[in-house]
Formats: structure tokens, C-alpha cells, sequence
């Protein structure tokens, strides 16, 4: 039974973000009905202007509502050194560890040819210009330890093959504080072949 087409309309306008069910939905809108007007008014308005003003960033495709990103124009940052991620939600990740000071090319999404997403779709030409102009010495390859995310990195590697950019890939293994018995094979594998010296 419907109690309202509007509230209808809201609860499944609210299933568009990730992880968001029919119930889940429903709660937040009755909550911004009921008790959050004056944030729902709130969210509504800035989430109107950041789809107006909210772009992407010339030089490495993240989210900016100027030309170039913060990052980007940080004089502070080095530019021999380039991440490769597949998200904004990845760099600003990596950014939140604090130790990264170089810059980043943000991929629109990875390689799935069966999804019809393929170098073209999410910049792979861009960053390659980019590489060779702006004197990258490294790329650092960030991109999700997924199939399809270790395929976007050696289809990236294998066009940059003998043009002297050394080419990194981020060590994938076992989390800090974890333990062996609750990980699985795939993780481990990964683990053992980027062992390192305990000492040194």
C-alpha cells in the first residue's frame, strides 16, 4: 500500500546510492521527514550545487570544481612521480594515509571489454600523454588487485614498455593486524610472492 507518491518517489530516488535496499531507503526518508527537514533542506541544496559546479580536473580526471584539483597544483608535490587509481574514492584513500607526495591519474572506472569499457572510456590515452610530457620517472600502478583491475594495469605497463618509466605495482597481501587463518588463498599467494628481507 502506497501512503504517498512523493514519499514513494523519494524512497526510490534514495536506492540510487550503494547499498541501499527498499528498507534502508524507506527509514532515511521517513527520518528526513520526520526529524531532519532542516538537514534534508541542507543536503538537497548542496548536493544540487556540487552536481552544477562539481567537475573533473583537467590534468588527472579526479573530482574539482576548478580546472585543476588542489593536488594538481600543489607546487609541494612531486611530479616524476605518478599513482595510477580507478576512483576519486581511491586517491582520497591513499591521500588520508599521509605518505604519498606525488601526483595521481585517476582512471574513469578499468578495462571490461564485456561491458563495453575499453582505453578510450576511461582516459588510458590522456594518461599516456601525460607520462611522456610532465617527466614521469615512475608509475605506480593502484589500481584494484581485481582481474580486471590487474588487466588495466599490464595493458597501462605494456604501452609503456621501453620508454624507461619505471613502472611500480602497489604490494597486496595480508592486512596489518590480521590474522593467516581468516585470509584467503588468493591473498596469501600475494603475499608470499611480495615477501621482502625482515631485516634491512
Amino acid at each position: 500500500m502506497s501512503l504517498s507518491p512523493l514519499l514513494d518517489e523519494l524512497v526510490e530516488s534514495l536506492r540510487c546510492l550503494p547499498g541501499v535496499g527498499h528498507k534502508t531507503a524507506q527509514r532515511m526518508a521517513f527520518h528526513l521527514l520526520d526529524q531532519g527537514r532542516e538537514g534534508a533542506t541542507r543536503l538537497a541544496g548542496t548536493l544540487h550545487e556540487a552536481l552544477e559546479r562539481i567537475g573533473r580536473c583537467e590534468a588527472c580526471q579526479t573530482f574539482t570544481e576548478n580546472t585543476l584539483c588542489p593536488v594538481c597544483q600543489d607546487p609541494g608535490r612531486d611530479p616524476s612521480l605518478l599513482c595510477v587509481v580507478e576512483s576519486p574514492a581511491d586517491q582520497a584513500a591513499i591521500e588520508q594515509s599521509g605518505d604519498y607526495r606525488g601526483h595521481y591519474f585517476v582512471l574513469l572506472g578499468h578495462l571490461s571489454p564485456i561491458d563495453g569499457i575499453g582505453p578510450e572510456e576511461i582516459g588510458v590515452d590522456r594518461l599516456l600523454e601525460r607520462v611522456r610530457k610532465n617527466g614521469v620517472s615512475e608509475l605506480i600502478m593502484a589500481t584494484n588487485a581485481t582481474v580486471e583491475g590487474e588487466a588495466t594495469a599490464h595493458f597501462i605497463a605494456d604501452r609503456l614498455e621501453g620508454t624507461g618509466v619505471t613502472i611500480s605495482r602497489l604490494a597486496n597481501g595480508l592486512p596489518v593486524g590480521g590474522e593467516l587463518g581468516v585470509v584467503d588463498g588468493s591473498t596469501l599467494n600475494h603475499a608470499f610472492r611480495g615477501r621482502r628481507p625482515l631485516v634491512g
